[in-house]
This record gives structure tokens, sequence and C-alpha cells, in this order.
């Protein structure tokens, strides 16, 4: 992130005529109407912050839109499991200006720990994180990086900003209930970090004492004490001249330095959000229950980012992709598509018998891993001979239950159909046990399997058994006809290690849930309800990062023409928003994540008191009973998690 300390307003152009239900995307207007009693100039030193903006909380599931009208603050209560992330947003809307022309004033934003009474913190910058929710085509949806634990915010008139906050509760914490606040503070809009106006010799004369202080103290190994003593004393007064350097100065009281978060460093001006987080003893599984495999297109990376194929920076880029998704609890694998809708994927980018390759394939974290198969792209008998050398390394190591060749993005006709049982069949000579994985909508559409359309559709096992294990299934094909899920189920053959996966991407459509942009947050989270329901053991999606090509990091977003908005676009390099290089999450991502907990919360309420139960859960909350039949309101999501742990805590 771009660590200047500047107001933090980054914005991206609305553009009109994405879908998303009123100006505030599925949550009604209405609310408080403030007046302005401050006429005139005003100074936010001397009023308090109540009197400039409204500051209110809303769930993880709002789209908050510029024009979202304000409520009452109320103090936030969460619930998380260990290794669970739970999210909430704080909006702040201005009532008046402060700031100069076209800018209402600047906001400073602060982040304390939050705290058990037995002493067990999740701290600030480790567990908590802090975004501005950006607006891409009109709809918030990036989630660029705040400096903690102090940011500041510039506010536009008449515009609702938001803050997306995020709480990951590691495995080992302590349960317990921990409380903290997030501090909003009206300020003047010259009072930015000062940093930012430094010169180059003050810069460097920091940068050198510093320097001077590490090489006091690195050699001390095996020196006397007295010269150890020496060392220190001399690095003490390089550091306390660092301190004291104009960089430091707002941090810095005429008795001392003072820690940022002590009391009486804190304006009692500020508006303060009060956030008690209830962390209980169950631990999500580090390995995640259901496979979500993601694509990640390789071919985007290298034009964006200017990486050659195979080089250094090549192998850095993917490796960062591969590691920033796992927090997601997806199991990223990268492609790049051949003629008639083949595709090259592959999870590792470096060859089996290279040490990354056990690094990569045995991360609890990796649900599933992709491996690639030269010929679903090209190739000839050099590149066949060297995939079954791979494979065959594989085959010996404890991960390989993992593993799985998606060769064939929905085929369409016979021909299609017969090479991708012609590769999958070299594959199952040498490795039998080998998972082949087929995403389809249809049978071949030249040779009806049966009737109707659907008939054929439901055949397809049976054609392409023995030359795939894993039947994957866009999710527009049942429409809202939930009770033909039965229909698909009985061509699967669970015994012969044979899997039911399903996917989503152009369809469905709305209502029915996906991740487009402009869906109700809900919308988003009710995707992993589904599959969850309809009792699928995987899920895939099939693009990430699709966006237009561009050959610049920091080039203009633009999401591929003839596609949804937002479709294969989950999260969006840094470039474009700061000078980081790491990727940028989007609402929707952090909503999936939600999803794939919910299933984990799901399944354990089930192992305790059955699958029926869990379905009846579904419905007593109202959280999901079909595709056209889901909750819009955050409640009884609430109300379900609220239920497994009552039901389930130790």
């Amino acid at each position: 992130m771009d660590d200047s300390g500047n107001p933090q307003d980054v914005s991206v152009p609305p553009v009109e005529g994405v879908a998303g239900g009123g100006t505030a995307y599925g949550w009604t207007d209405g609310g408080l109407q403030g007046s302005n009693p401050h006429k005139g100039s005003v100074d936010p030193t001397e009023v308090p912050t109540a009197d400039l903006v409204h500051v209110w909380c809303m769930p993880s599931t709002a789209n908050i839109g510029p024009q979202e009208m304000p409520r009452n603050l109320e103090p936030v209560n969460l619930l998380a499991a260990r290794n669970e992330r739970e999210s909430i947003q704080i909006a702040v809307r201005p009532k008046v200006s402060w700031g100069g022309p076209g800018n209402a004033g600047v906001v400073q934003v602060q982040c304390s720990d939050l705290c058990s009474t037995s002493g067990d913190r999740l701290v600030v910058g480790q567990s908590i994180k802090l975004r501005r929710v950006v607006p891409i085509l009109g709809v918030p949806d990036a989630l660029v990086p705040l400096d903690l634990p102090v940011s500041q915010i510039s506010l536009l008139p008449g515009e609702t900003t938001a803050v997306w906050v995020s709480i990951d509760a590691p495995s080992a914490q302590p349960p317990g209930q921990y409380e903290g606040e997030i501090i909003i503070t009206a300020t003047k809009a010259d009072a930015e970090i000062h940093s930012q106006c430094l010169g180059k010799s003050e810069k460097h004369q920091i940068y050198r004492d510093l320097r001077s202080c590490l090489e006091m103290v690195e050699p001390i190994d095996g020196k006397p004490v007295d010269e150890v003593v020496e060392r220190l004393k001399s690095a003490t007064t390089s550091l306390r001249r660092v301190l004291l350097s104009p960089l430091f100065s707002e941090f810095v009281s005429y008795n001392g330095p003072v820690d940022m978060m002590e009391e009486d460093a804190i304006s009692s001006l500020s508006v303060r959000v009060k956030i008690h987080m209830t962390v209980w003893d169950f631990i999500l599984p580090e390995t995640p229950s259901l496979p979500a495999v993601f694509g990640i297109s390789d071919t985007v990376i290298e034009d964006r980012f200017g990486v050659e194929h195979g080089s250094d920076e090549w192998y850095e880029a993917l490796d960062q992709h591969f590691k920033w998704l796992l927090q997601y609890r997806i199991s990223p694998y990268f492609c790049r598509w051949g003629d008639s809708m083949r595709v090259l994927t592959y999870t590792c980018p470096w060859p089996a018998d290279h040490p990354k390759s056990d690094e990569y394939f045995s991360n609890p974290r990796l649900a599933a891993y992709a491996l690639p198969y030269s010929r679903s792209v090209s190739g000839g008998d050099a590149a066949k001979d060297y995939m079954q050398k791979q494979i065959e390394i594989l085959r010996t190591k404890s991960h390989w239950k993992k593993a799985y060749f998606y060769l064939w993005d929905e085929p369409l006709n016979l021909e299609q159909y017969e090479s991708l049982r012609s590769i999958a069949s070299e594959i199952h000579a040498y490795a039998p046990d080998a998972r082949v994985l087929t995403t389809y909508y249809c049978g071949p559409s030249d040779a009806p399997l049966a009737p109707t359309a659907f008939e054929a559709f439901v055949k397809v096992p049976k054609f392409l058994r023995p030359h795939t294990q894993i039947y994957c299934t866009s999710e527009w094909v049942l429409g809202n006809r939930e009770d033909l899920v039965k229909d698909i189920i009985a061509e699967i053959q669970p015994e012969k290690g044979e899997e039911w996966w399903t996917y989503v991407c152009m369809g469905p459509s709305d209502p029915h849930p996906n991740w487009h942009l402009g869906m109700r947050g809900t919308q988003h989270r009710a995707v992993m309800w589904r599959v969850w329901k309809e009792g699928g053991t995987g899920f895939l999606y099939w693009g990430a990062n699709c966006y237009e090509k561009a050959n610049v990091p920091s080039a203009e977003i633009r999401f591929r023409r003839g596609l949804p908005p937002g479709d294969g676009v989950l999260f969006y390099p840094g470039k474009v928003f700061s000078s980081s290089n790491e990727p940028v999450a989007s609402v929707r991502l952090e909503r999936i994540l939600s999803g794939l907990q919910d299933i984990e919360y799901l399944r354990l309420y089930s192992s305790r008191y059955g699958r029926d139960e869990g379905l009846a859960l579904l419905e007593k909350t109202g959280l999901y009973q079909g595709p056209e039949r889901y909750t819009l309101e955050h409640m009884p999501i609430d109300a379900m998690r609220g239920e497994i742990f009552n039901a389930c805590r130790s």
C-alpha cells in the first residue's frame, strides 16, 4: 500500500447502468436527517466530530453506495470461530464541510487492539485490517488497504464512504470475549503525516542515523561488556535523534513520546465505534472441507506485469498470487486457454521434482490441486513423456489424493467430447487412479444422448465414464428447479470415486446466487449456501483475474466484453490504487470466504445432529431455501451462526 500517509481518497469514476436494487444496492433509504448547526468556517479541532459527520455500522453483506443514508450508531457484536475471519463495515457521511473546495473534509481513522479480560489480544495489523471500499463501475467493490493503526480519509460532500473492517481469529487464539474500538476524528486537511513534506536530505539523514544505529549493535557477539554498553548508549542516542525528527513530530508531546493508543492522546471530540467479539472454541479446519478451485489467468499476469513466461519474475508473480488466495479458503490453479475451449491448468508452476512442488501440494490450506497435461493445449510425444514422468513422481506422494486434471472447459459437440475422452485415456493408461474434472452444461449437440436437452445433460456421466471422475455442472442448467438435483446425483457413482461439483460463470443471472457486480451481498454469499444444500462436494470458478488485456500494472481495469460486470474478476491489481504490488480483494471475494466459512459451520452442526437437521436449520432461520428463496437481509445469517454456536460450543 502507499505509505505516504496521504488522505486516502482513491476513487473510480462511476458508470451508469449496473443493476443493484436501488441507490444503496438492497438497503432501504431513510434514517437520520442531519441539520447543520455550524455556520461559516469550521475548525474540526474545536467541534465534536459527531456534529460534523454521521458514523454508523453495517454488516458485510451491505453494499454501501455513495447515497447510503445514515443510521444510528450502535455497538458491534461479532461471533467468530478460531481460524475464521469476520467483517463489518463502518460508514461515514459528512453533515457539513470543513475542507477545501470539492472536499467535505478529512477524518482520521484509528484502530485499537481487541483485548480480553484475561489479557489476550487480537492485534491491529495482524488480526485486524482496515480497507476503504472503492466503487468499480459505480458499485462498491474494491477493498483498498488503509494504513494502520492510523489512517486519514477524504470525504466528498453529500456522499457516504465505507471502511471494511476484517478481524481474523487465529487457530491458537484463546476463546473469550474481546473488546476494542475504532475512533473516527474529524481533522484539518493540513494535518497529514509529515513524511510527504520531507526533503531528500532530511530522509537521507534519517536513513544514515538508522543505519548507524544498526552498525553499532550488530557486531556485539563476543565483545566485552563495557564495549557493548557503550555501543548501546550510542545506538540509543541515534534512535532518540530519529524519534525527535519532524517525521514523528505529531506523535511527540512536551513530556516525550507517547503511545498512540493512550487515552490522553485521543481527542475527546472523537466518535468511538465499540467492537465486541466472541471467539469460541470451534476451530475451522485448516484444510477446507469443500474444495473450491479458482482459476488465475497466467497470460493476464504476463501481459499486465510485463513478466516473461518462465522468468524469475514470472515465478515470483505466480507465487505471490497463489499464496495470497489461500487466505480465502480457495485452492488456486493457473490457466490458459487453447482453441475450442481446451484448457491448460496447473496449480504449481514448478516441476514435480522441484522442492517448491512439495511445498505447494503439501500445504494444508490447499484442498485440491490441478496438474497440467500439455496435450490438452499443445505438445507432442516429448511433452507426453515429460508429463508421464511428472505424474509418476507425484503418485508416490501422500498429497496425490488432492490431484485432478482439468482438460476441457464446457465441451459442446461430439468431436470435443471424443478429444476429451482420448486425452483422459492417455492419462489413465499410466495413472489409473487419476481424477479428471470436466465442466459442462449440455451433452454433445450433434449426437443427442436423450430426447430433451436436460435429459441429455443428465446422461453425460454415462457417456464420459470412465474418462471423468469429477462431473462439474453449471448451476445455470437447474434454473429454479432445485428438485432436478436428484436426477443429476442419481447418475453419479460415488462408490467408484465419482464426485459431483458445480460452478457459476455468466449464469445463473439475477435473482439467483452468483458473484456479478451489483448483486446483493446475500446473493454473493448464497452461492455457497446453495452448494451445501444441494450436496455438491466441490466447486469451480473459471477465473479470478480475467479482466481485459493491459500492458501496464496500473492500467484502468476493464471487464471483458460480452460478460456480466464482475464475471471472472474477484480481485484487482494493487498498482491500480497505490504503489503496492499486493492484489486488492473485492467485496465479493470476502463474501465468498464468508460463504465457505458458513459451510464449515453447517458441516459441524450436521456432524452432531444429522444432515436433515442442518437442512431444517436453513429453513428455520430463513437463510436459504432455494435459488430464488434466500434471505435479502443479514439477520438470518447471524441467527444461523448463533444457533450453531449455542448447540455446538463446549
